[in-house]
């Protein structure tokens, strides 16, 4: 379609919609008193409007009016003194005194007049999809006329005007992304990263059409470029840590294959990036080795740029971190805060009898139970579906929480063993169960559970926090630390044998 045509089309469309509205008939209510041209309809000395003929301007601005019949004073003006009138009372109050066939005159009059502003409503509507319709077209005829070729132009500018066609498309869209979620096994949270919706927004820009990539092209071309966006990105990193400082985090972790790995980031106010991993089998045994690690990391980044080189708390690491203080006069060494609450959460296991026997009777009910499938069974039935076992941040917070959960489900497991499930089962007449059994049971052992909690309960909160990555720990951790030891304290009645 040439440029003249689509114009035309423009022009045909808008004024075809305005002759179909005002060609309807309507019943005439009043003559109107025909006013000076130049003048404001409501201003004062022309009152063309028929409701004046009802009403008195109070102020003599038109916006109170005083009811002939009421004698009710309307705020809003003429518009509002109508609904006042016809008895509608969303606008206005009504009017207790009208006549009937004033009040019939006045509902016909707004409801034209409602009528009349929902097809002005429609028509905006109409006009602005031609709008861009127009402008789409006018896109096409150019591209064309450059030699450019342009996929489903005309399907686009359909569903661009009807938008039931288009909501029906999102249905069958939205359906298609969950199917690619369920049968691809992608984690639903996965919705959620700001990169997914930019993918979407990318290829609705591009419109129909779009093929993806190969697995040939996903797998090496864009992926090496992925690779040099980054390095090019970490060059905006490196700029800032010249300017504040950084820090150096380690984070070390044992693979499947029972492999020691360290992973190396770097934290800056810019942000957090990963350095590089580095196997650590045979490093992270000997003092030497991990100070020769950590020095050559500070290399990479910069001596001048680090203010502090964070690791766990382990004996060699705390050797090495003493070592690279002294080699390195400009930087500190900071342990781990989570290692270090992860230490005295062990150090209460193994130290503290209490907490130690407690926890062997604890894991020795779960795993009785968690071993034998028809013992699940019987749990779920008990505890209405919920688990006894809760992963944790840390392997000694997991302990704790295991605690927890079964201090919770204390009434349902003292009620599976002593329910007929459980002693008609073959489970009941063990040795083994018998004794899971008693300390299920056992009084001294729920009295026990709620002592190691008291004790636990506040270090593990703090250690929810300084492992959080919403915000830094280090201006709160003081403080949430000597909160923790108040609450154990009051726990306990500030009783130190306790």
């Amino acid at each position: 379609m040439s440029e003249e045509g689509i114009t035309f089309h423009s022009y045909f469309l808008q004024h075809y919609f305005w002759i179909i509205l005002f060609s309807k008939t309507t019943t005439p209510v009043a003559a109107p008193t025909p006013r000076a041209k130049g003048t404001r309809k409501n201003a004062a000395g022309s009152r063309a409007d028929i409701g004046w003929q009802h009403g008195t301007d109070v102020l003599g601005n038109g916006k109170k009016i005083k009811c002939k019949y009421c004698s009710k004073i309307i705020s809003g003006g003429i518009f509002r003194f109508k609904r006042h009138l016809a008895g509608n009372r969303d606008d206005a109050g009504p009017c207790a005194s009208v006549p009937d066939d004033v009040r019939y005159l006045f509902l016909k009059i707004v409801a034209e007049s409602d009528e009349l502003a929902s097809k002005k409503r429609q028509l905006l509507d109409i006009e602005r999809d031609v709008c861009v319709v127009e402008n789409h077209e006018i896109e096409i005829a150019t591209s064309q006329k450059k030699g450019k070729f342009i996929v489903g132009s005309s399907t686009g500018v359909q569903k661009t005007i009807n938008q039931m066609v288009k909501k029906d498309l999102k249905e069958k869209v939205d359906e298609q992304v969950a199917r690619f979620f369920y049968t691809s096994a992608i984690p639903f949270n996965c919705i959620k990263n700001e990169e997914f919706a930019k993918m979407c927004e990318m290829i609705g820009k591009y419109g129909i059409g779009y093929k993806p990539p190969s697995y040939h092209h996903i797998r090496e071309p864009l992926l090496d470029k992925a690779v040099k966006d980054i390095d090019v990105m970490l060059e905006d990193y490196k700029k800032e840590w010249k300017k504040t400082g950084c820090s150096i985090m380690s984070d070390g972790w044992t693979d499947k294959k029972r492999r020691s790995i360290c992973n190396f980031l770097v934290n800056s106010p810019k942000g957090t990036i990963f350095l590089y991993s580095l196997d650590t089998s045979d490093i992270s045994k000997t003092t030497d080795k991990v100070f020769k690690m950590l020095d050559d990391v500070v290399n990479l980044v910069g001596e001048e740029n680090v203010v502090q080189v964070v690791t766990d708390n382990a004996a060699n690491y705390k050797a090495a971190g003493e070592m690279l203080m002294q080699t390195r006069k400009n930087l500190y060494w900071t342990p781990c805060a989570a290692h270090c609450i992860d230490l005295i959460l062990e150090d209460f296991e193994k130290k503290l009898k209490v907490h130690q026997v407690t926890i062997k009777k604890g894991r020795k009910i779960t795993t009785h139970i968690y071993g034998r499938t028809m013992l699940i069974s019987m749990l779920k039935k008990h505890t209405k579906g919920r688990d006894l076992i809760r992963p944790g941040i840390t392997r000694f917070a997991t302990t704790y929480l295991t605690l927890s959960y079964l201090n919770d489900n204390k009434g349902a497991l003292m009620s599976l063993f002593t329910s007929e499930d459980w002693n008609s089962s073959k489970f009941a007449s063990t040795k083994e169960g018998k004794d899971v059994a008693f300390m299920a049971l056992d009084s001294r052992f729920w009295g026990n559970t709620v002592t190691c909690l008291k004790t636990v309960s506040p270090l593990i909160e703090v250690l929810r926090l300084v492992d959080s990555e919403e915000k830094p720990s280090m201006g709160f951790l003081y403080a949430e630390m000597d909160s923790a030891k108040e609450k154990i304290k009051n726990n306990f009645n500030n009783v130190k044998k306790r």
